[in-house]
């Protein structure tokens, strides 16, 4: 078994910053495990601007704003990246077994960072009845198919949701020349960001449905369309208030729960509401030596804040191997 001073799970924003601030602390070996064939994770897809206001004080692209990591990480000769590696298992002994083409390697760390991210909530978990026809996305998945394969999912679109992801896409799908019918939205508020609700939404007049929820889905092989209700104070539907929408594509934006599977193998506390660590101090988890950052810690709306927080988290990891060497 091979071991390794410092493993960081995770090549998107908070793996890359956690493993360069780790560097800058004195680490001297760290391998970086990413599951794609590319670093940047989220951001490769991110095509529009809004990155990098806090940190590098410019607007930037998604993938402007992670290939200022990529080349600074190259700069590093003591961090290793593994690309299309795919962690399996982990262990409360800080061991990960991973694959790769051709490879099933296991390691042994003495300090780990998980950088995992977060992944979209579906349509099952907030109980959306109907039928299961064709032309369902999350607006992640619809991000991809635009902004990485060149495929346009549908043209005539609902949004459930007001995640910062699907008023983007809102926005994505009007400049493809699609027609967004509306975004429904069950709280009173957006729980995007300001600046994508004027952006994205009201600066291209669609239709932004507060205290609504979609009722059910219909449609036989692809989607025809969306029933749609208010909702009280209580969330329980007004009588009466029912419509209908017309649509052959809907997009689930309505939040995102943070990747911690792995952690949760190697014995870690979780919080079952959040499903983040259970920690005393941030970033730390409740096995000593294991450390997570950015969404897998928790759900951050920008990625300057992402990119702070796993620095932080490379700072620890740094401090606890310095203390144990």
């Amino acid at each position: 078994m091979v071991e390794r001073e410092l493993v960081i799970v995770g090549g998107g924003p908070a793996g890359m910053a956690a493993a360069i601030s780790a560097c800058e602390s004195g680490v001297k070996d760290v391998l970086l495990l990413e599951r794609d064939q590319f670093l940047g994770g989220i951001l490769n897809q991110c095509v529009h601007t809004g990155f990098g206001l806090v940190y590098f004080k410019e607007i930037l692209t998604g993938p402007e704003y992670a290939g200022r990591f990529i080349r600074k990480l190259n700069s590093f000769p003591q961090i290793e990246v593994s690309l299309r590696s795919f962690v399996v298992q982990m262990t409360g002994t800080k061991e990960i077994v991973f694959l790769k083409p051709g490879v099933l390697a296991r390691i042994k760390a003495r300090s780990i960072i998980m950088a995992t991210g977060a992944r979209e909530r579906t349509r099952e978990m907030i109980h959306i009845p109907g039928t299961r026809p064709s032309g369902i996305f999350s607006a992640g998945l619809a991000q991809k198919l635009i902004n990485i394969e060149g495929l346009l999912p549908g043209d005539e679109v609902v949004i459930i949701g007001s995640g910062d992801i699907g008023l983007i896409m809102a926005r994505r799908f009007v400049l493809e020349g699609a027609k967004v019918k509306a975004v429904i939205e069950i709280e009173k508020e957006p729980r995007g960001l300001v600046r994508n609700v004027v952006q994205c939404v009201e600066d291209n007049d669609i239709p932004l449905y507060r205290s609504h929820k979609v009722s059910e889905i219909f449609g036989k092989n692809r989607v025809e369309g969306v029933s749609v209700v208010k909702v009280n104070d209580d969330l329980s539907e007004a009588q009466g208030s029912g419509f209908r929408l017309d649509c052959n594509t809907v997009l689930i934006s309505v939040g995102l729960i943070p990747e911690n599977e792995l952690i949760e193998m190697a014995g870690v506390e979780l919080d079952r509401k959040t499903n983040t660590p259970v920690a005393t101090e941030t970033n730390m988890t409740s096995i000593p030596g294991i450390f997570t950052c950015g969404n897998s810690f928790k759900i951050y709306d920008v990625v300057d804040s992402v990119t702070k927080d796993s620095e932080n988290a490379g700072r620890m990891a740094a401090k606890y191997l310095r203390e144990r060497s």
